[in-house]
């Protein structure tokens, strides 16, 4: 199986990869921070808002079972696009919005995506897009953190999850080449 990878920050990484994780074709998650400046950060450190760094998780998908359009989909519904270095109830730059990319190929698609939203907006949306810069994984007890402490903070409504669980699998049936016993016959 050839996988992709898409890194997308969307405020307190606990909930959005959560929500990630539960998308059908989504096959690894990983929470850390990308595109600061300085080398293996912290946690501590990039809360302090010195380092330049966002909360971000790598999202590793399978293009066979699920599709780059579909993940930005989740993501704008999971954010709020128009705020600054804010998302819920944090604040800061750790909190930035951003799509980033270490596949040019895949710009078509996120170039789309930025316009389907920014018609959904009078205000320019405040989401970063370029290329991933860097990526520092963040220490185990933040990996799968809603996992591990299902009474967590998590800053996205729990109606999300519910609605990316259906969505997932709508779009993954979708995606389903007819099989035999559900192909019509001429």
């Amino acid at each position: 199986m050839e996988t992709k990878d898409i890194y997308l920050a969307g405020g307190c990484f606990w909930g959005t990869e959560h929500l990630f994780q539960i998308i059908e074709g989504v096959v690894a998650t990983e929470v850390g921070f990308a595109n600061g400046n300085t080398t293996a950060p912290t946690y501590e450190e990039v809360y302090t808002d010195t380092t330049g760094f966002a909360e971000t998780v790598r999202v590793t998908y399978d293009p066979q079972r699920t599709d780059l359009e579909f993940l930005l989909e989740m993501f704008f519904q999971a954010i709020d696009p128009a705020s600054i270095n804010k998302q819920g109830h944090d604040e800061g730059t750790r909190y930035r919005t951003g799509i980033y990319y270490t596949d040019t190929a895949d710009m078509p698609v996120i170039e789309r995506a930025f316009r389907q939203e920014q018609k959904q907006h009078t205000m320019p949306i405040a989401v970063e897009m370029m290329p991933l810069r860097n990526f520092f994984p963040a220490d185990e007890r933040h990996q799968h953190y809603l996992d591990k402490n299902p009474n967590g903070y998590c800053h996205l409504p729990l109606e999300l999850f519910q609605r990316a669980r259906a969505a997932s699998a709508k779009h993954t049936a979708q995606r389903q080449p007819p099989t035999p016993s559900n192909r019509s016959t001429p």
